[in-house]
């Protein structure tokens, strides 16, 4: 017996196996497909679609080789430049690597055979002349000063000073060896204090940082004398620094009976030369007596 396939439409015939234990079969052959019954929502085992969407899909960029490989060295640089202090610097001196880690360690390294080989071009040069260096010794304004010493008749009084012939300061000139200006009375009388232990050359027993080193002008000898703890008193004695409060000093060369006593100075009256007087002790403020050996 053949019976109508399950739910066909009308004018649609379905064969199946009359036999029993065989299964029915459409036959989508002809006609339209059945219509589907409606699934119900809720049973158990059942699979319901999410209900979260599905991502899209995302194409893969290829990125050239060079922007990967500029990523990879800027970045850090960046990153290191933004952790330097503010007073780092990134000079360099420009040195070879060798040659500048030798410099920065103080070490000496080896110029290379190419640089030694170079020779020096010597040909604008010449050496100078007997004739050219005396020019550069000679000295009119200094020829000028020996002159005038000479005539003044120093050398026959008993001046040894040795640096007469030098610049005063308002010449230009500089310090003596013994830390004053030349022909200054500081200087002289310096000098005196150290031809008498018989100290006349370097290095000298008193020079300014021994003598004076609280201020080198005359007006500051008494304080600084005071100051070491050496003697001082108002009787002249010979080899004594006779101290004037107007900012001079002399040296007392000999003392006479009548109490009068001579001194031998430098710059008196701002002559930058070499003087004596015979003075009184009321004429002195304060006599400052030979200083100890250092």
């Amino acid at each position: 017996m053949i019976e109508p396939a399950y739910g066909a439409s009308s004018g649609t015939a379905a064969t199946a196996s009359a036999e029993p234990g065989t299964t029915r079969r459409r036959d989508l052959r002809g006609g339209s497909t059945p219509p589907r019954r409606a699934r119900r929502s809720g049973v158990i085992g059942e699979r319901r679609p999410s209900a979260r969407p599905a991502a899209p899909s995302r194409s893969k960029v290829k990125r050239p080789v060079w922007s990967t490989l500029v990523t990879v060295l800027v970045v850090p640089g960046l990153f290191a430049t933004a952790a330097l202090p503010a007073y780092a610097s990134v000079y360099a001196p420009e040195l070879g690597t060798s040659a500048a880690s030798a410099a920065q360690q103080g070490r000496s390294f080896v110029v290379s055979s190419e640089a030694a080989a170079q020779a020096i071009d010597r040909s604008g040069l010449s050496a100078t002349s007997e004739d050219e260096m005396r020019a550069r010794i000679a000295d009119p304004a200094r020829a000028a000063r020996v002159a005038k010493y000479l005539a003044s008749g120093a050398v026959e009084a008993g001046d040894d000073y040795p640096w007469f012939y030098q610049a005063a300061d308002y010449e230009g000139g500089g310090l003596s060896p013994l830390g004053y200006y030349y022909r200054e009375c500081v200087d002289f009388v310096a000098w005196r204090l150290n031809r008498d232990v018989g100290s006349t050359e370097a290095p000298f027993a008193f020079t300014w940082p021994y003598l004076t080193p609280g201020g080198g002008d005359a007006r500051q000898w008494a304080s600084n004398w005071k100051r070491h703890g050496w003697p001082t008193g108002k009787e002249p004695v010979a080899g004594a620094v006779a101290w004037f409060p107007g900012n001079h000093v002399a040296y007392v060369k000999e003392v006479f009976p009548d109490g009068t006593f001579l001194i031998e100075e430098y710059n008196h009256g701002m002559s930058h030369a070499y003087g004596q007087r015979i003075l009184e002790v009321s004429d002195i403020a304060l006599f400052l007596y030979a200083p100890p050996l250092p």
